[in-house]
């Protein structure tokens, strides 16, 4: 562990000096943060991975779905196109990205798009026939070259950004003093029992500027899915499950999953892997180990937006579920959303 940081700890302070740097020269205007005529709302953080962005993305879209034209950018990770992309129901996983494929099937009748110049994604997103009245701006946090009008910061209870360290030695992406440009830092995954005490605690070690609003939320599991639509779950304490993730942080996930049985087997890809046949050959080989013969395959919502794209057989695709997430607020989230809701009524009227 010593070595390690004696390794790693002179890149971190060259890489922070880079993004230093870079955030010296957008706060003296020599980099150009771009303004646009229409309200945009970023949801991001300062780590890698792991916040829960799309989940707190999708309760957000749910809030101003019904009352605007909603548009919902993001870059698209691990795309295999380039350039600006917009979805369409017929659009996969491999042209716009596992997260935003999430998001179109769950809001087919919202705008979305993937573009990694968000500059160049939101004028070709003003472009359109029905322009929307409000973009929200998936995990932009870092990308300054957009001045969104309200910055909501997620933050993993598991690994407070003030215990952490910059990249390669941590997890952060800037340092944690980042967090003052956001005008809501939300604390996710915690334990729905968490404390006031802790809460105080939180909000001492972060040490919010007078502008900014502290919330808290933990996960929230959905009913059990199936891949193949047909398919029924019938599990029990008895019932045997193979998990398989392909995210930054799956522990809470089995932690979920041992709720339904202690008979927890798992594959753990990287973040945003792209499931090839010899996952899938791996996938079936550890399955079959399994003795019970009342065995599941469960993975993340955002995976079996991949799977089911993957060359599966069919008696293997039926016993494959997975369990949506939704962020459930712990203090009162009326304020973020009545504000964020009365700006973009705002804007409208102008």
């Amino acid at each position: 562990m010593v070595l390690k940081y004696l390794t790693l700890w002179p890149l971190s302070v060259l890489y922070g000096l880079g993004v230093s740097v870079r955030n010296r020269l957008f706060n003296l205007g020599i980099l150009e943060s771009h303004e646009f005529d229409i309200p945009i709302i970023c949801v991001g953080n300062i780590t890698v991975g792991g916040t829960g962005k799309t989940p707190h993305t999708e309760a957000l879209i749910n809030v101003l779905k019904n009352d605007y034209r909603v548009a919902c950018l993001s870059r698209g990770y691990k795309r295999k196109t380039s350039g600006f992309v917009l979805a369409t129901e017929t659009s996969t996983a491999s042209e716009i990205g596992d997260e935003p494929m999430q998001i179109k099937n769950k809001f087919p009748d919202i705008t979305v798009a993937v573009d990694a110049n968000r500059v160049r994604g939101i004028k070709k997103l003003m472009q359109l026939p029905e322009k929307p009245d409000v973009i929200v701006l998936d995990d932009g946090f870092q990308h300054r070259y957009v001045k969104a009008d309200i910055n909501i910061l997620l933050i993993d209870y598991h690994r407070p950004i003030y215990e952490d360290h910059l990249l390669p030695l941590g997890r952060l992406r800037e340092k944690a003093s980042a967090k003052d440009r956001a005008n809501y830092v939300i604390v996710t995954k915690c334990p729905p029992n968490i404390s006031p005490i802790e809460k105080r605690i939180i909000l001492k070690h972060l040490n919010l500027m007078a502008y900014q609003q502290l919330l808290f939320t933990t996960m929230k599991y959905g009913d059990i899915t199936p891949l193949d639509k047909t398919s029924r779950c019938s599990i029990t304490p008895d019932s045997a499950i193979l998990c398989v993730t392909g995210i930054a942080q799956p522990a809470p996930y089995i932690e979920y999953l041992e709720k339904l049985t202690k008979q927890i087997h798992q594959i753990a890809f990287p973040d945003h892997h792209n499931y090839r046949d010899g996952d899938i050959h791996r996938i079936i080989q550890e399955y079959d180990k399994i003795s019970n013969p009342n065995k599941y395959i469960f993975t993340t919502e955002k995976d079996a937006v991949r799977l089911a794209l993957s060359n599966i057989p069919d008696e293997i695709r039926q016993r494959i579920f997975y369990v949506p997430i939704e962020p459930e607020f712990l203090t009162s989230q009326d304020q973020l959303i009545k504000n964020i809701y009365n700006y973009v009524r705002q804007d409208k009227r102008k």
